[in-house]
């Protein structure tokens, strides 16, 4: 399972449908809805949230319009939030510099085009790599709840 902190307008679809669908499962993780994935380490973050439910919803919710503005079909029923928070919860600029090169790797292999876009636009450059609308940036390295190779 992988929660993009980064925007998701970097990802390709491909990993735009996998975000949305494991964010479901994250959503049914948090709900208590399902018996596997319950300690898993991206989940952390949302289980430290004051309220892990709306804080999931919301994640769903901007990965619903990277979706529409893509013209894809996600359904927005499986969202359960009627105003969805905006920079609530911290990541560390090193996880998101992690996670942006992490992705490049992932799409000079599957989509050269988004990867020419994205990657030898912006990474290694020292242009701002946004985050997912839920994040906000605050000062430090790789989250320690990352498993990647670092």
């Amino acid at each position: 399972m992988r929660l993009w902190s980064i925007h998701p307008e970097y990802l390709d679809k491909k990993g735009l449908v996998a975000l949305w669908r494991e964010a479901l499962l994250a959503k049914k993780v948090l709900e208590g809805r399902t018996k596997g994935y319950k300690n898993h380490p991206q989940l952390k973050r949302f289980k430290e949230f004051k309220n892990p439910i709306l804080a999931i919803n919301s994640y769903l919710y901007w990965i619903f319009e990277e979706g529409k503005k893509r013209g894809y079909e996600f359904k927005k029923n499986k969202i359960s939030v009627s105003k969805p928070l905006k920079e609530a919860i911290p990541i560390n600029k090193g996880q998101l510099k992690f996670e942006f090169s992490h992705l490049c790797k992932k799409l000079k292999k599957r989509d050269r085009t988004k990867y020419s876009k994205i990657c030898k636009k912006i990474y290694p450059k020292t242009i701002k790599i946004k985050p997912h609308p839920l994040f906000y940036l605050r000062e430090g390295g790789i989250e320690k709840w990352e498993r990647g190779k670092f």
